[in-house]
């Protein structure tokens, strides 16, 4: 199963939310309401479900699992990248 861009995933799934927010402000905004539930549909055809919220988990789930995979490879491989690291160490406080 080809399984889509995890940049993708999290823009629409951040759009979700902004417009989630914007909706639960203002439930008689057609606008919103409409946008949400558009936003909802991509979601549901990104990540093979029927709902928007079985979606939403999935799209969560997803991005969690590709975050968790990345943190094991970075301990593996014996820390993050060494920009990532360096900034990292610049901005630690110093015990």
């Amino acid at each position: 199963m080809l399984l889509p861009a995890k940049a993708e995933v999290a823009r629409h799934l951040e759009q979700y939310r902004a417009w989630e927010r914007m909706m639960l402000a203002a439930p008689a905004d057609r606008a919103a309401r409409g946008n949400f539930e558009n936003t909802g549909y991509t979601l549901c055809v990104l990540m093979g479900k029927r709902c928007a919220r079985e979606a939403v988990h999935a799209a969560e789930r997803y991005l969690a699992a590709s975050a968790d995979a990345r943190r094991r490879r970075e301990r593996a491989d014996g820390g993050p990248p060494i920009g990532r690291r360096s900034a990292e160490l610049r901005t630690s406080p110093v015990s």
